[in-house]
């Protein structure tokens, strides 16, 4: 008996010694760092490339629910202004604050080159080339629509606001070492996109621009790794009345929300704005979208293949 336990006890030494060598190891490399493409862009100074990016940063991109004091708490009535940042995001394996993207040039992106923000977008790496959590899903923008959005963010009042550094948990940081990679857009991002009322616009739009498919397509909570069918709704998001379940918006006729629709009815449901109170859907930020773009997303998702997946909010 005396010798099983000499030999567990020894087991358990060893044991405990992989495993503090490994954390030890994990503490000192996972700030990985990554080499990616140059991508060429440079801001503009043009008003029809700021005024562009300024209807993506402002509208159908939602920068700023993310980005501005009061956004992700006031979808529908923040105020729009700052993007300062600050924002915290508490995950399982850690806390994320959203960057402060005014020009300010010590706490802002005003220190950034061109290069260093359009790599951000691009393939979701920090200026020191470590990746980031890939919140944002704009890899797909095209070249032209980045340029948009970096003319805009130039143009906006620097505010001075120190936001603190993002803090990974143990766990995090093994995600970091081993997860965490630039994102590389599959197919490869456009230099420039035709902006008209077709299928290909509406995707790009919703795949590319809008984020639409994240919210509307079931995922892990823990990987944020898709497990249902694109589009097709049942992803849960809190909001302070309870739980939101995304809906179906496939042109499923029996589940699909917006099978019966025409084109009309889509554009007067995003003018319409929120009619459900506390709703995670950024209406305040789609409620500016064009005409044509919301046919373009309309004609998007009613090409897609309909599936059955009924989800009723409780």
């Amino acid at each position: 008996m005396k010798k099983r336990w000499k030999v567990t006890g020894r087991a358990l030494l060893v044991l405990s010694l992989i495993v503090g060598v490994f954390l030890i190891y994990i503490q000192f490399s996972y700030r990985q760092k990554y080499d990616v493409p140059q991508t060429g862009i440079v801001a503009s100074r043009d008003s029809a490339v700021i005024a562009r990016g300024e209807y993506l940063v402002m509208g159908v991109g939602h920068c700023w629910n993310c980005h501005a004091p009061d956004g992700e708490t006031n979808l529908q009535t923040g105020s729009r202004i700052g993007m300062s940042g600050g924002l915290p995001f508490k995950l399982p394996f850690g806390t994320v604050y959203s960057a402060n993207i005014t020009s300010d040039t010590l706490t802002g992106i005003g220190g950034y080159s061109d290069e260093m923000l359009a790599r951000t977008l691009r393939y979701s790496v920090r200026h020191d080339n470590t990746a980031l959590i890939p919140f944002m899903a704009y890899n797909g923008m095209s070249d032209a629509d980045i340029r948009a959005v970096i003319s805009y963010l130039r143009t906006i009042k620097p505010i001075r606001n120190q936001v603190p550094k993002t803090h990974l948990n143990m766990a995090g940081k093994i995600v970091a070492r081993f997860v965490l990679k630039p994102v590389v857009a599959d197919p490869p991002a456009p230099k420039a996109i035709t902006r008209d009322t077709s299928i290909a616009y509406g995707k790009y739009l919703a795949t590319a621009v809008g984020n639409c498919v994240s919210c509307h397509t079931n995922r892990d909570k823990n990987t944020g790794a898709f497990v249902g069918s694109k589009f097709a709704g049942g992803y849960q998001m809190k909001s302070k009345t309870g739980v939101f379940v995304t809906p179906n918006l496939t042109p499923d006729p029996k589940t699909g929300v917006i099978a019966s629709w025409k084109p009309s009815d889509f554009v007067r449901r995003f003018r319409a704005g929120a009619v459900r109170p506390h709703t995670p859907m950024p209406w305040k930020s789609f409620q500016s979208l064009s005409e044509n773009d919301l046919k373009a997303l309309y004609y998007f998702l009613h090409s897609l293949e309909p599936v059955n997946n009924n989800q009723v909010n409780p």
